[in-house]
């Protein structure tokens, strides 16, 4: 039978246990476009960010 050698430390042991925090990211429905978007980040789609117009925003074009 596998016996530790050592006691795991409480710092091993939170490293190890920190994985389990670990959350899906969150999205937000963008008020003006209503895509889906990351909170505090830019609206890829719109350039849009806080009302303001931080990129240019993306052409489709075929």
């Amino acid at each position: 039978m596998a016996v530790p050698k050592r006691k795991t430390s409480p710092m091993k042991r939170g490293f190890r246990r920190s994985a389990d925090a670990l959350a899906a990211p969150t999205y937000v429905e963008d008020k003006d476009s209503g895509e889906l978007r990351r909170p505090h980040h830019v609206d890829l789609k719109t350039g849009m960010y806080r009302g303001r117009q931080i990129l240019t925003p993306k052409n489709k074009e075929a």
